[in-house]
């Protein structure tokens, strides 16, 4: 359990507080910050360069950044004393430095859980695009190669009966496997923790404490762990040859998770099935092979791209910086330890 030095109070500022947002948030989400906050907003919505976020934080109380926005150590240690919020526009925190922020008394926020049915969506999507060849079927037609229905041709995987193996069951794989059910999916799973019986009766789950065997054992695996030291690669050259020959794999958390250059491999040589990607290894950059593919369903990293999910999270947003500036720990505070 964390110590009450994780918990540190929040200092109260006088005035508006200044605020600094990294990219364009949703119209409503802006006017509102506007109003409460003494803000700067980055109209133009291009990621920034090192130096601006230098700038950014050496002026502001409050910095709001993105995935986009890698906020390290050096970054940290050049930020005003007047910085005491860092208030992510996201879930996922891996490109902040806990500890170096932790180190000069900065605290960190998130928006856990506005963007779980979003992802799990898109994860479903995913599943049914790469295992139905909704991809290569689209690129046909695009392409005017299609000569007609034919019995052989674009064939699929039907989904019902088939093994899901979910890799990481937080909301995301829970919604993920609250779904799955509807498609008469077979759920299994792996996590750090295994979960409450009463949970894996509800989803049909079933626990596997080795992660090895899940992958060999799945029809479909996606992934919904965080990016991490110990996830980093998680899924490597050595897994994916554990993988059926007809094994898809979707991953709609971070490109990190997945060793790129031995899922090209694989895919090239035809040792898996497919893939379903909306995170790459290296984004914005996307390899050409994985772009070529025949069977790869690939999206532009639009996981949580709904309107209701941007605008929930804009809205925690303001409400941890409302709460930081009236001296009050925020009600997202991401504490060291429980990440």
């Amino acid at each position: 359990m964390p110590s009450s030095a994780d918990y540190r109070p929040a200092r109260r500022v006088e005035g508006k507080p200044r605020v600094f947002v990294t990219r364009r948030l949703l119209p409503e989400t802006e006017a509102r910050m506007a109003e409460l906050f003494d803000v700067t907003l980055n109209a133009q919505d291009s990621p920034l360069t090192r130096d601006e976020l230098v700038a950014a934080m050496q002026s502001a109380h409050v910095l709001v950044p993105t995935v986009t926005d890698q906020i390290d150590a050096g970054l940290i240690a050049q930020a005003g004393p007047q910085l005491g919020l860092i208030a992510n526009f996201g879930a996922g925190i891996e490109h902040i430095d806990l500890s170096a922020a932790r180190a000069r008394k900065i605290i960190v926020t998130n928006t856990p859980g506005v963007f779980t049915d979003d992802t799990a969506d898109m994860a479903i999507a995913l599943i049914i695009s790469v295992s139905r060849r909704l991809n290569h079927g689209g690129r046909t037609l695009r392409a005017g190669n299609w000569e007609g229905w034919a019995p052989s041709t674009m064939l699929g995987h039907r989904l019902a009966g088939k093994t899901l193996a979910i890799l990481g069951m937080g909301r995301i794989g829970q919604a993920v496997a609250y779904r799955a059910r509807a498609f008469g999916l077979n759920v299994a799973y792996h996590n750090r923790h295994r979960l409450p019986e009463a949970l894996e009766t509800m989803f049909g789950a079933r626990f596997e404490p080795d992660l090895d065997r899940l992958v060999a054992d799945a029809d479909i695996l996606t992934l919904h762990c965080p990016a991490s030291p110990e996830t980093h690669h998680i899924i490597d050259a050595r897994r994916l040859s554990l993988m059926k020959p007809e094994a898809y794999l979707v991953n709609t958390a971070r490109g990190q998770l997945v060793e790129e250059e031995a899922l090209i491999a694989a895919l090239v040589e035809g040792r898996i099935g497919g893939a379903g990607l909306d995170v790459f290894e290296h984004e914005p950059q996307v390899d050409a092979r994985l772009l070529a593919h025949h069977n790869v369903a690939i999206l532009p990293h639009m996981g949580s791209a709904t309107f209701e999910g941007r605008l929930a999270s804009g809205d925690k947003v303001v409400a941890n910086i409302r709460f930081w500036a009236d001296g009050h720990r925020p009600p997202d505070q991401v504490l060291e330890g429980l990440v």
